[in-house]
Order: structure tokens, then C-alpha cells, then sequence
């Protein structure tokens, strides 16, 4: 399994300490204001990693795709803090667990790893500037559309399986008011609707 992330020594590392295991869609992984002792690596399928407010509305920070990992978890596990993220299955997933302390002595004897981090945060710190972007200037029928893309490209499909819910829940807003927007982008010709499925056209 590990051939398919890493291609020094370190892969003999992660046969023996990590644990590949298989999650249904729906699965949550991590919780806010819990101790993280793994580090998840997606190998198939995908995760989300959202935030929740004060008020208990969420947003999506970012997607975990296959060969990532979550950045917020190497954060918190090496300097034993509880997680500030949730992370939740999107879709079936195998997921490769690395022990927080293992992650964290690898950091010293494998550069591939130390590099594997650095490249990990600054592709979600760009992921993280794209949010606040989007939050700060984009009006909510742009953050949609765009939120619509990135799942088609995660399924490689079209046509979405989402309720109108899910959709409010990643995007920090209502269902009442995402429907009336994804109403007015099927009246723009930009999807088509039918129950509990949204096709991108």
C-alpha cells in the first residue's frame, strides 16, 4: 500500500506501523476538541475537513483525496492539542492510519516525510486562502457553483448525489436559501434538478 505515496525506506516504516483500514461514506474520523493519535492518509476515496462555528453552523475548509493527508491533524498530534477540524468520509474510503507518535519521529529521520509535510501544508494553506477568498468576495451562487465543480471532479461525475442540506452545512448557510439559489441557477440554465440529485451542465 504504501508504494503508491512513498518510494525510499520509509515504505518498510509504514508497512509495519500503519494500519490501512476501510470507512463507508458518512464515517467521522476526526472530531473537534478530541486528542489526535493518528494520522490519517487517504489511499482511495476522498475525506472532507470542515470547521464548525460558534453559532454550530459549518464550512468546508478542504477535500482529502488520495496520497493526502490532513494537515490540521499533523498540527495538533505533534504538539498533543486537540483537533480544531472535523473530518468525514465522503465517499467509501481506505484510509491509512499512521500513529501520531511514529508521524512525529519520522519527522527526524526521513526527509521524504519532513517533505512530504511541507508540501502537504502549503497546498492547504493555499486551499485555506481560497475559502476565506470565496467567504470575503465571492457571492454565495459562485462559492456553489464552485463547490458543485469539486465534488464532480471527487466523483468524476456530473451528476451529484447531494440534498440541498449538505450543500448548506459546506457552505456555512440554510437549506432554504441554497435551494432558492440552486433554483435561480437551473432558471440560468447551469444545472438541472431532480430529487436529492443535481446534474452540473
Amino acid at each position: 500500500m504504501s508504494e503508491k505515496i512513498f518510494q525510499t525506506s520509509l515504505n518498510k516504516e509504514v508497512d509495519i506501523f500503519g494500519q490501512a483500514k476501510s470507512f463507508p461514506a458518512e464515517t467521522v474520523i476526526l472530531t473537534e476538541d478530541s486528542y489526535i493519535k493518528f494520522i490519517p492518509i487517504v489511499l482511495e476515496g476522498s475525506l472532507k475537513v470542515l470547521r464548525t462555528e460558534e453559532d454550530g453552523r459549518e464550512i468546508l475548509l478542504y477535500y482529502i483525496k488520495p496520497g493526502e493527508s490532513c494537515i490540521m491533524s499533523f498540527l495538533g498530534g505533534f504538539h498533543n492539542e486537540t483537533s480544531k477540524i472535523r473530518a468525514v468520509v465522503e465517499e467509501d474510503s481506505k484510509i491509512l492510519l499512521i500513529p501520531v507518535e511514529k508521524a512525529n519521529e519520522w519527522v527526524k529521520t526521513f526527509p521524504e516525510w519532513t517533505d512530504f509535510i511541507f508540501k502537504l501544508y502549503h497546498k492547504r494553506f493555499e486551499d485555506l486562502l481560497q475559502v476565506v477568498n470565496a467567504i470575503a468576495f465571492q457571492k454565495l451562487d459562485t462559492r456553489l457553483l464552485h463547490l458543485l465543480n469539486q465534488k464532480a471532479e471527487l466523483f468524476k461525475t456530473r451528476e451529484l448525489t447531494v440534498t440541498h442540506q449538505q450543500l448548506a452545512d459546506e457552505l456555512g448557510s440554510t437549506r432554504e436559501v441554497i435551494s432558492r439559489v440552486i433554483k435561480q441557477m437551473e432558471s440560468e440554465g447551469l444545472v438541472r434538478l431532480a430529487r436529492n440529485k443535481i446534474s452540473l451542465m
